[in-house]
């Protein structure tokens, strides 16, 4: 690949009717609903889509019908993030057949491994990946992060394409700037939204933002204004950004009110259901009441 990714690549939801069968319908008019709000890419089994949550079955069959309906209008990414170093490459290889044009590792999380072992485990995953490969940094939920020199070390693995980084350590983005630089094949992408337009106007290649779910016409055009340096228009789209955030993810007592808040609020969109993976359940009537006053006041519902 000679160009990096890059835009607004969201990270779907897994719309759910119980805990292991698709909301198919649902999962065909968010991605419409997505590629409708000129996106960049989809991104699968990520932290916001639950994916160490579901069943192997389910993963598969979420694969396929994602490939299926977006049919090559925008790069697919999967996440394969697993304990078990033969699920994952069984999951890149079956992405691949499926028609995915990317795939996505954290660490594994469980045992935290050093670095060295780390390193030696990327390489040994690499090896094995149908797919470009993008390593995702997500400390707060794999105890173990990409330090820099491994993410050094990985410019000479052809098959690594980037990094998604959801460290929300700015510090850590900057190295990670410098180091990307010396392939031009890189994309360097990060997850939170509150920090996406000052990383696009800092050189990052875009975000993999949870909110696009619920507007990503609003984050396509804020990306669209920061690549282009346009610094009045990005403070505005940031500050509309920051609103939704502090909106929806505030709803609720726990971590897991984000992804809570976002498939709450699909499912008022009338986009899809909002069943949670256990262990989580989806929001109760209260919380209801309070995202759908909130989706008003965004102007997402009348």
């Amino acid at each position: 690949m000679s160009q990096p990714l890059s835009g607004i690549i969201p990270p779907l939801v897994t719309p759910l009717r119980d805990r292991d069968m698709l909301d198919c319908e649902g999962l065909e008019r968010l991605i419409e609903h997505l590629i409708g709000g000129g996106v960049s890419g989809l991104f699968i089994l990520g932290t916001t889509g639950e994916g160490p949550s579901l069943s192997y079955r389910l993963r598969r069959e979420l694969i396929e019908r994602t490939c299926k309906q977006t049919a090559g209008r925008v790069p697919v990414l999967v996440g394969i993030t697993d304990t078990s170093f033969t699920e994952s490459v069984n999951l890149a290889r079956h992405s691949a057949d499926a028609g995915a044009t990317h795939v996505v590792t954290a660490p594994p999380y469980y045992f935290p491994a050093a670095p060295p072992e780390l390193q030696e485990y990327i390489q040994d995953l690499v090896a094995e990946m149908p797919l470009p490969m993008f390593l995702y940094n997500m400390p707060g939920l794999t105890k173990v992060s990409f330090e820099i020199e491994l993410v050094r070390r990985a410019l000479d693995m052809p098959g690594i394409c980037g990094v998604k980084d959801s460290s929300c350590d700015m510090i850590y983005f900057h190295r990670l700037m410098e180091v990307a630089k010396q392939r031009a094949d890189w994309s360097v992408l990060v997850g939170p939204e509150e920090l996406t337009a000052e990383a696009v106007l800092l050189g990052g290649h875009g975000g993999i933002n949870g909110g696009a779910n619920l507007h990503p016409k609003l984050y396509v055009e804020m990306y669209r204004a920061a690549a282009a340096q346009d610094l009045k228009l990005t403070r505005e789209l940031h500050a509309k950004v920051m609103q939704l955030a502090g909106s929806i993810y505030t709803v609720g007592r726990h971590k897991s009110a984000i992804i809570k808040g976002i498939k709450c609020g699909l499912s008022l969109l009338g986009i899809c259901e909002d069943h949670m993976a256990e262990p989580f359940h989806r929001f109760r009537d209260p919380e209801r009441a309070i995202i759908r006053e909130r989706l008003v006041n965004l102007g997402l519902i009348a």
